[in-house]
């Protein structure tokens, strides 16, 4: 907020987008709405969508502002990816029928980080910066919605989520690709007007596989899953936010935000900056 150069007072909307809440009610938006002394004119919710969270808030904080609801909006997440690490080491520890064949499906438990991030969306009006969220494109292939699912199961044991991991790359590389397409005419860029790519980053071979699938230059992406690992909604945003910092996107960049979630969702945007 305070980067942003936006009064606290004109924030119209809160927007909470992590898999992680604090407690299934109140949402977990209104923790933060109390501890930001927001405005109560400042409306808040969570808002769902897997992965994916951080980046839908984004387009429906962005929605409210060009139908002249509000006149800026803040979208947060913070992912603790901690328990469900633990819980699944513990079941793979206890399972004495565990092999090669169903711990894959725990795998990409194994790699989920933890983190938090913040973004402050604002009319052209009342902006202090001219970068500027151009559009983009979204489609949903909800065939493949049991490659991917989670929860907290039954006896409290804690999460626990199971993954076709190799099968939900390949099925949302494939999806990707159709929503590249469409984004790029959307906003009428070909891939060489592309200065500077953020991703959602499961994983080394998934990040490789899209860029080679998109025909996107490698050299162009800012990898942060190496050292973050995957953590859910926040992977995209805070790859974007530590690139701002590393100096890695300039004055005037077309910048291209792709993000993924199980279900199957994509949901790709351009930003000019």
């Amino acid at each position: 907020m305070a980067r942003s150069g936006i009064d606290r007072e004109q924030l119209g909307i809160l927007i909470f987008g992590s898999v992680c809440r604090d407690f299934m009610e109140p949402a977990t938006a209104s923790v933060v709405h109390a501890n930001l002394q927001l405005p109560l004119s400042c409306q808040c919710f969570d808002l769902s969508n897997a992965c994916l969270g951080f980046a839908n808030a984004m387009m429906v904080a962005a929605s409210m502002i060009e139908l002249g609801q509000v006149k800026a909006a803040l979208v947060v997440a913070g992912e603790d990816g901690g328990p469900l690490v633990e819980a699944t080491i513990k079941r793979l520890n206890e399972d004495s029928n565990i092999g090669r064949k169903n711990s894959k499906l725990s795998f990409a438990s194994l790699t989920i980080g933890s983190g938090a991030a913040a973004m402050v969306l604002t009319h052209t009006d009342i902006a202090k910066h001219d970068h500027k969220l151009l559009g983009g494109g979204m489609l949903v292939d909800s065939s493949a919605v049991e490659l991917c699912q989670g929860g907290v199961v039954e006896g409290g044991a804690g999460p626990l989520m199971q993954t076709d991991s190799e099968t939900l790359m390949q099925e949302g590389v494939k999806l990707a690709t159709r929503v590249w397409a469409e984004t790029r005419a959307e906003l009428g860029w070909q891939n060489s007007d592309v200065d500077r790519v953020f991703t959602h980053q499961v994983g080394v071979m998934h990040r490789k596989l899209l860029f080679e699938k998109l025909e996107l230059d490698p050299a162009k992406d800012f990898p942060t899953v190496e050292t973050l690992g995957n953590i859910g909604s926040v992977s995209l945003p805070i790859s974007l936010s530590l690139g701002l910092e590393q100096g890695k996107v300039n004055a005037g960049d077309n910048v291209a935000l792709l993000g993924i979630g199980s279900g199957l969702v994509c949901l790709n945007m351009g930003v000019r900056w």
